[in-house]
């Protein structure tokens, strides 16, 4: 997927002396990060610092991935990127020198989906991405289907609570109840959840 939309965070504030070696070494990583990502082909639509504003960017920009290229610590970008994506995950990828143990754990607890210390070089980057977005896809996958299985679980719930009110108001048998409800939802067109959602919604307001 080479079209992807990318924003780039960069966690460097070019300051200061021009000829300061280690602002130097600062701008080159830059400039070799977004080399790799042109000669990739992908698309960089912003370049963002990382300031309070940077969440309601992401939203407008709505990138496919955010990039984050990070000279050391960068637990307040991280913050916030959750923020900017807590409600419409995004693949992350981290580009940074640290190797600090508290800042790779505070970075996949934000969700980035690959942390690359050192060594950055042009010809890395694609296969990176490549596997940023497949591991991001295989999280999101996992995700979906344990919340479609919670979700169900608590369908479930409200069903059999239904049940058994059926069960003690009119003296169904569990067969009765359960041939109620589902002639209910078939009569409005629902699902047998929504139907006893709304028995159960009824008795809370009778009481």
């Amino acid at each position: 997927m080479a079209n992807l939309r990318i924003v780039v965070v960069n966690t460097i504030i070019h300051a200061g002396d021009e000829d300061d070696e280690f602002l130097r070494a600062q701008a080159e990583r830059a400039r070799v990060l977004r080399i790799g990502l042109l000669e990739a082909g992908y698309d960089i639509i912003a370049s963002l610092p990382p300031d309070m504003y940077l969440p309601e960017r992401i939203s407008q920009l709505q990138p496919d991935m955010i990039i984050v290229d990070a000279e050391s610590d960068a637990r307040d970008v991280l913050e916030h990127i959750v923020i900017a994506t807590r409600d419409e995950r995004r693949p992350i990828v981290m580009f940074t020198e640290s190797d600090d143990t508290e800042s790779m754990e505070a970075a996949v607890a934000a969700g980035v989906s690959a942390y690359i210390v050192a060594g950055l070089q042009s010809d890395r980057i694609k296969p990176v991405l490549n596997v940023a977005l497949a591991r991001f896809k295989r999280e999101q996958k996992l995700l979906d289907e344990l919340s479609d299985t919670k979700s169900k679980l608590a369908e479930r719930k409200v069903i059999e609570r239904a049940k058994g009110l059926l069960m003690e108001r009119q003296r169904f048998t569990e067969e009765q109840a359960y041939q109620k409800l589902r002639s209910m939802a078939m009569s409005k067109n629902l699902k047998l959840s929504e139907v006893a959602q709304r028995i159960l919604d009824v008795e809370d307001l009778l009481g």
